[in-house]
């Protein structure tokens, strides 16, 4: 049978979005109010007649609209009932999916408490004052609610290059008339030490877009796209932000600079030609970036937003850490749900990939749900840093289903036997994980005087 879509809390929240009551909403989709209000307490399924009725009244993306968004909050809370201060509770993962299906904003409200809670700890251990949001965690959360997919800016990105003044082979030069022409503004390579640290700088007095030269080839490229991004996508971006969730400056700044970032890896790689050659090589990343003359981590970044209705493309998940393992980027638009609070999992070839740098690793990785990702791993640096400065090195991690991977070259000679991980080590329930850092939430230690366990596994 067809699982019923308990949609309740999106119907609502389209609802108070459009600004309407109830009475108003239900006599749009020619329903009775109180049916309206069953709806959205998820005391009744939306049909597919229902469904149709929203998208013809109020322009939703059907597909967006049906998606089962209840697996993140699941996993949020088994993430969250991990933490030793709810030891002892026995919650089986039904209890949590029951719970999100009736109250998804609770889910979210308790998730994001717990948050709060965290970081108060973490301030309070190392004698810090105070607390504050983390404005990170707000832009990572409305980029996943975007599915990383903004169609304004493909739309801007699509007008600049329908004008015919880029050039595919030749895009630095295309990009530096482009700015003479419609800005009055000279391109210009600056020597190291005058730039310092700087890469990019808009001089307003004298007209110039000053690049430092020990920018590569592709970041060149880049930091001239977002200068373009910020001089003509602005009443755009400014739309996206106004949908956005109430934030301090903060935030704000954050997320205008990842909307920037976002229209300039559009203009350097527009949509339908980098969607036809990713298709066309079957996502092969050392083609992609070779053609449209780009960063390994640019092309997987892309990669991750062709989620165009009716053109869309793999949906990856892409996910970036340094050597300590601080998660600065993450995006999905499948079904991986990331960890939010503590680090990844050691057995994830992500963490491999620091012991092979300039390697492509590839993976099959089972989840504990017994779900199935590819996931193709590389280091990657930022090696334009100048003097004493050291380059800064991370790994990054792009990966689709497993449904997926056979679109993929990377997938040609994977292994059959999949790798076993899972999100955190407090939330994975394999206790016989040799490379296990915490144990399992609610996992019990016994002592035995006369055995001698290994350490990661009691924890100590």
């Amino acid at each position: 049978m067809q699982k019923k879509l308990m949609l309740g809390h999106k119907v609502r929240r389209l609802r108070r979005t459009s600004g309407l009551t109830q009475l108003q909403m239900a006599e749009q989709l020619g329903i009775s109010p109180s049916y309206l209000n069953l709806l959205e307490h998820n005391q009744r399924p939306v049909t597919t007649a229902l469904l149709l009725r929203l998208v013809q009244n109020f322009g939703i993306d059907l597909q967006r609209f049906a998606e089962d968004d209840e697996a993140p909050l699941v996993s949020g809370l088994d993430e969250v009932l991990g933490d030793a201060l709810f030891a002892g509770m026995d919650l089986g993962k039904q209890d949590l999916r029951e719970f999100v299906t009736a109250t998804p904003a609770m889910a979210e409200a308790m998730i994001a408490l717990y948050g709060a809670y965290r970081q108060a700890r973490q301030t309070m251990e190392t004698g810090g004052e105070g607390t504050r949001p983390v404005p990170e965690e707000a832009v990572h959360a409305f980029f996943q609610q975007e599915l990383n997919h903004f169609p304004e800016l493909e739309d801007a990105a699509d007008a600049l290059w329908a004008a015919g003044e880029f050039d595919p082979q030749a895009m630095f030069h295309s990009l530096a008339r482009h700015l003479e022409k419609k800005h009055r503004l000279q391109v210009q390579l600056i020597p190291v030490e005058v730039m310092g640290s700087t890469i990019r700088r808009h001089d307003l007095h004298r007209h110039r877009v000053l690049l430092s030269e020990m920018l590569p080839a592709a970041s060149r490229a880049f930091q001239l796209a977002s200068q373009i991004a910020i001089l003509e996508g602005r009443e755009r971006i400014d739309a996206i932000l106004a949908r956005a969730p109430a934030g301090d400056d903060q935030t704000e700044a954050l997320l205008r600079a990842g909307l920037v970032s976002y229209l300039a890896g559009a203009i350097l790689m527009p949509y339908e030609r980098f969607l036809k050659a990713a298709t066309g090589v079957r996502y092969d990343l050392a083609v992609l970036r070779a053609r449209f003359g780009v960063s390994l981590e640019q092309t997987m970044h892309r990669l991750t937003t062709l989620q165009r209705p009716g053109a869309e493309g793999v949906p990856f998940f892409l996910i970036r850490v340094d050597t300590a393992g601080n998660i600065s980027k993450r995006f999905t638009a499948n079904s991986l749900n990331f960890a939010r609070f503590g680090g990844t999992c050691p057995v994830w070839n992500l963490h491999h990939a620091f012991q092979s740098p300039g390697r492509l690793l590839t993976q099959l990785a089972e989840m504990p749900d017994g779900a199935r990702y590819l996931s193709i791993a590389c280091t990657a640096a930022k090696s334009w840093r100048p003097g004493p400065f050291r380059a800064a090195h991370y790994a990054l991690a792009l990966g689709c289903e497993q449904r997926d991977m056979g679109k993929l070259v990377y997938a040609d000679h994977l292994a059959e036997k999949p790798d076993l991980i899972g999100i955190t080590c407090q939330a994975c329930p394999r206790g016989d994980c040799p490379d296990r850092a915490f144990p399992a939430a609610h996992q019990k230690i016994q002592r035995i005087d006369h055995v001698r366990m290994d350490p990661l596994f009691v924890g100590f």
